[in-house]
């Protein structure tokens, strides 16, 4: 489950391969981990510092804010998944138990779907953050690099004007900004590859329920079935809602940024980048809303499964069990952020003019 997901997890620094079981693996890991927070942490130190010190406009401001609030989730997410580890675990093994694991042949071949999709998904996401974190690199080595300036203003609390000590601290930067791409790539892929698990189980439950004229029995299975899907997603939704909440706020906050960034570039140096990273953090939050959203039209899709199904023939008592389960199927699955933002394409509408209205303010006081 989640193959390729968990890998992008691992390269991140917050998720363990279950295959490294040796004394020697989980030293080498832990300390690669540790590396990679560390350097996190000190670059947000640096930024911060550097934002209370040394900025002493709008535009210093914007032009600090955005990667300091970018590293400030990234490490955040890195930190949680860490010590959440075991329960991450758990969500993901309960979907190879019943009744979530596939009991046929065509039931697999609906969990294999979804595992592409996720895959898909996956790459897809991870070819933006990539091209964004390349597009900077890129920008940085051909303008910054030659002219021994760092990539991003920060306090250094030492000289780094020697070459060794300035290429450490340039390098520093780089790594700090990469994992925190890679930490989004992770963390996001990981909560999408979850939604989707669960539009998998309402495809196989509506699968379930077309096959009861040959076995009415299982009617009993399928209300089970059910009831732990909505037990399933209501844990999922309680796991990540702060991420969520932390992710759409901080985005918000980055595009305005980033928007009045954009306006205010006068070359293409700083123009792409910008266009790239911008582009990267909207495909993030637009991934969180469809996959909720798709959650919650699988959610509404059953009810239609369970009219299609020939009630004469059922029971008296399975036609009541059905109008239960039809019952609670009419009010949908629906993910929020902290109980606050719905995940959906409405709640992605929203953020977008909100942030648009924002960087319209910015840019009529710059006037």
């Amino acid at each position: 489950m989640l193959k390729f997901t968990l890998m992008i997890c691992a390269f991140a620094g917050c998720w363990q391969p279950l295959t490294w079981t040796s004394l020697f693996k989980q030293i080498i890991y832990k300390a690669y981990a540790i590396f990679l927070i560390t350097s996190l942490y000190i670059f947000l130190l640096s930024q911060f510092i550097n934002i209370v010190i040394n900025v002493g406009n709008s535009d210093e401001f914007t032009d600090a804010l955005y990667m300091m609030l970018t590293i400030l989730v990234a490490g955040y997410k890195q930190f949680y998944m860490w010590i959440d580890r075991k329960n991450v675990l758990v969500i993901i093994n309960v979907l190879t138990e019943k009744p979530f694991a596939p009991y046929e042949k065509h039931e697999v071949m609906i969990q294999e779907k979804f595992e592409k999709l996720i895959l898909n998904n996956t790459r897809r996401y991870l070819t933006i953050v990539v091209m964004s974190i390349s597009s900077i690199v890129l920008m940085s080595v051909s303008t910054v690099f030659m002219s021994k300036n760092l990539t991003y203003k920060a306090w250094i609390p030492f000289n780094y004007s020697s070459p060794t000590v300035y290429l450490a601290v340039y390098i520093h930067q780089l790594i700090a900004m990469s994992t925190s791409g890679i930490v989004n790539v992770a963390c996001e892929s990981l909560l999408c590859g979850f939604l989707l698990h669960i539009c998998c189980q309402f495809e196989i439950l509506g699968h379930r329920l077309g096959k009861l004229m040959h076995d009415q029995s299982s009617l009993r299975d399928c209300v089970c079935h059910h009831n732990r899907i909505f037990e399933y997603a209501y844990t999922v939704n309680n796991m990540f809602a702060k991420i969520i909440a932390t992710q759409f706020a901080v985005s918000m906050m980055v595009v305005c940024s980033n928007l009045y960034r954009i306006a205010m570039a006068t070359d293409y140096a700083s123009f792409i980048p910008l266009i790239m990273y911008t582009s990267a953090i909207l495909v993030q939050i637009f991934n969180y809303c469809w996959f909720g959203n798709e959650v919650k039209l699988k959610s509404l899709q059953l009810v239609n499964s369970i009219y299609d199904i020939e009630w004469p023939a059922l029971s008296n008592s399975n036609k009541k069990d059905l109008l239960l389960i039809m019952k609670r199927a009419m009010i949908p699955i629906e993910f929020t952020s902290a109980y606050i933002i719905t995940m959906n394409l409405e709640s992605f509408v929203a953020l977008l003019k909100m942030s648009y209205s924002v960087f319209n303010l910015l840019h009529q006081t710059q006037e």
